[in-house]
This record gives C-alpha cells, structure tokens and sequence, in this order.
C-alpha cells in the first residue's frame, strides 16, 4: 500500500498487550509505519484509552480514519475480568498496593445476585481519582499522585449487562479470621507510638503491587456497556454495595463496536497489516 492509499484511512483493531499503555501502541505503530514506507509525518490516533493492567482491542486509527475516532469511542464495548471482594486499593486495581480490608463472610450468591442488578441500566457513576477525567483543567491523576483533595462529579453511564460468570472462594471460612486478625492488629497500633503504628501498617496493609491477597472471594464478570464507563469504578461501587470494599484483579476489552478481539492484531503485525 501507498502513502497516499494510507492516508486515505485505515482503522487497526489491536490486541492491546497487558503492561503497555494505549499511547505507547500508537507510538510502536507509527514507527513501524514510518520504517516501512519512508515518511516522516501522518495521521494517528486510538479510538478510546485503555489501561497498561489492561489488555484487548484498542482501535488506531491511522490517515483519513482518525475523523472516525470519536464515532468509533461511542461504540458499544464488551469487558471481561475479576474482582477481588474484602480488599481495595486507591486506584481499585492491581497498579496500587491494597491499603484496606473489610469482612466478606456475610457475602453469599443471592447477595451477589441482588447487587448486580443494580449495576444494569443507566447508573450515576463517579470516575476514580487515578484517571485521565478533567477537574478544574487538570487531569484528575495528578491530584491523586500529589496527595490533593479533589471532588470528581458523577456521570450518567450505561450498562447494558452485567453477567457473573465464576465466583472463587466465597464463604472461606479462614477469611473471617484472617480479618479480626488484621483488625485487632490495627487495634493495638493505634495506641502504639507512630513508628510501631507505621509498621504494622506496612506489614498488613501494604501488600506489594500487584499482589492479591490469598484466599480472597474473587467474581469473574462480563459486562456490557457505553461510552465513558469506568470498569474500576464499578469493582468500587460493586464491593461497596455488597457491604465490603473490592479492586479489579483483570480486565479484558472483548469488543468496541462491531470490532471484537478475536479478530485482532498483534502489535508486532500491526505495521504490516496496514501497508
């Protein structure tokens, strides 16, 4: 293919690999673009960020097709993944450390079942503080890193399915004492001088990154959704209305639009899939 039949436009579906941002594809794909046909300048753009500790379709758009991007980011979108029950993060997936933990034993699946119906439909959700949403001009990340208060107004979302597909480890009886241990623990820190204090934090709460603590309830899920829903926040509000705290563990983009992963690129590929 030509420079000029490129430029006509083409959109890639990437298979996003875990680990790697969306801009970072982009990046890979221009080079590789720019390798194989000798040109310094063109149009490029994806259709819809996804998170490096995510993985799936991502849609870059490459000449003409990049006034595709926001008809392609209103595309309907198919998500895969687990959430963890009884612990949380401050980003409320795997790139933070858990810093806090509440009792599941109350949790059984007609519980489960009963709170996720109320994640269907048109659902006011607020956008995590480790995201790329706007607050006052800035990107609300950089009040979450530098330790700044900042409130984040909800949004209406839609969720057209919400489907509990396996639930692991649900009734563990060796949670409840693992908890009252953590809990006591605490107690005794609180009364403690603050380097004791800080220490038994360290010890109980700051597990490293990317680690989920064993024996946890895990739910894998399949959801079904519109244009800006934030997967996290649901695992947020998920945990939270079931009277506990929860994280996403993974997540999979299956489909945007009539795009679906299957029948997705390899990054490596994608430079030789468009020319």
């Amino acid at each position: 293919m030509t420079l000029e039949e490129l430029e006509q436009g083409r959109v890639l579906p990437i298979d996003k690999p875990y680990g790697w941002s969306s801009f970072q594809v982009v990046n890979k794909l221009k080079w590789q673009i720019k390798r194989e046909l000798g040109v310094k300048k063109f149009k490029i753009g994806h259709a819809g960020t996804l998170d490096p500790l995510a993985s799936g379709m991502l849609l870059v758009c490459v000449g003409k097709a990049t006034k595709r991007i926001d008809e392609l980011q209103a595309g309907t979108k198919v998500y895969t993944g687990t959430i963890v029950l009884g612990a949380t993060t401050p980003c409320f997936d795997m790139e933070r450390s858990v810093n806090e933990y509440a009792p599941t034993s109350h949790i059984d699946l007609q519980k489960l079942e009963e709170v996720r119906q109320q994640f269907v439909g048109e659902i006011d959700q607020v956008p995590p503080m480790f995201s790329a949403v706007r607050v006052a001009g800035e990107r609300a990340y950089s009040y979450a890193r530098d330790g700044k208060p900042a409130e984040i107004a909800p949004k209406k979302v839609k969720v057209y399915d919400f489907e509990i597909t396996a639930v692991r480890n649900l009734g563990n009886p060796d949670l409840e004492e693992l908890f009252h241990r953590y809990s006591s623990s605490l107690a005794e820190g609180q009364s403690a001088d603050e380097p004791q204090q800080q220490e038994q934090q360290t010890e109980l709460y700051r597990n490293p990154q990317g680690h989920i603590p064993e024996g946890l309830p895990q739910v894998d899920f399949r959801i079904r959704c519109g244009k800006g829903t934030y997967i996290r926040s649901i695992a947020r509000d998920f945990g939270l209305a079931l009277d506990s705290v929860a994280f996403l563990a993974s997540l999979r983009r299956e489909q945007v639009g009539e795009y679906t992963v299957d029948r997705a690129i390899a990054v490596e590929s994608g430079a030789d899939a468009a020319i």
